[in-house]
């Protein structure tokens, strides 16, 4: 079976490895709240019992979710072809004096309220292999608008 390679920036890889440290570092104060709520007796009417096992199953299965994404990372590079936009770029687009900033990142790393926008997305698919001066259509499910990439970086 081929695994599914995700692409991240070294910043996105960062960022999982920081989340994963920090859930992996939790896993004793968890175990502990099982412990205690099961001293309490009765584990079937248990809320307590319940609600740590219930972060613990949450907490493993982000910890092999991330763990999974790390073995099967594809580093996406600097862009080297400046003026083009490819998985990585920085794109600045401007319209009628309104200026929109992206940058175009993997699935896994996509944010669109941070301006990180997949290369699968819409907006993605229509900014890829564009280049500085050229016109690309953007929907939304408020509005079409045209811009005009002004930068890539």
């Amino acid at each position: 079976m081929i695994s599914k390679q995700f692409r991240l920036t070294k910043a996105g890889v960062t960022e999982l490895e920081a989340e994963l440290k920090n859930l992996v570092s939790q896993r004793a104060a968890v175990t502990d709240r099982i412990k205690t709520a099961r001293e309490l007796g009765d584990l079937a009417e248990n809320s307590e019992y319940q609600s740590a096992r219930q972060e613990q199953d949450k907490n493993e299965a982000r910890i092999a979710e991330i763990e999974h994404i790390l073995q099967n990372v594809e580093l996406i590079k600097a862009p080297k072809s400046a003026g083009k936009v490819v998985l990585g770029s920085s794109v600045k687009l401007g319209n009628d004096g309104k200026t929109k900033e992206f940058q175009v990142v993997g699935t896994v790393e996509a944010d669109p309220l941070n301006g990180k926008i997949s290369d699968e997305s819409p907006i993605g698919k229509a900014l890829l292999g564009k280049k500085v001066g050229e016109e690309v259509e953007i929907k939304t499910p408020a509005e079409t608008a045209t811009y005009k990439i002004v930068e890539v970086s």
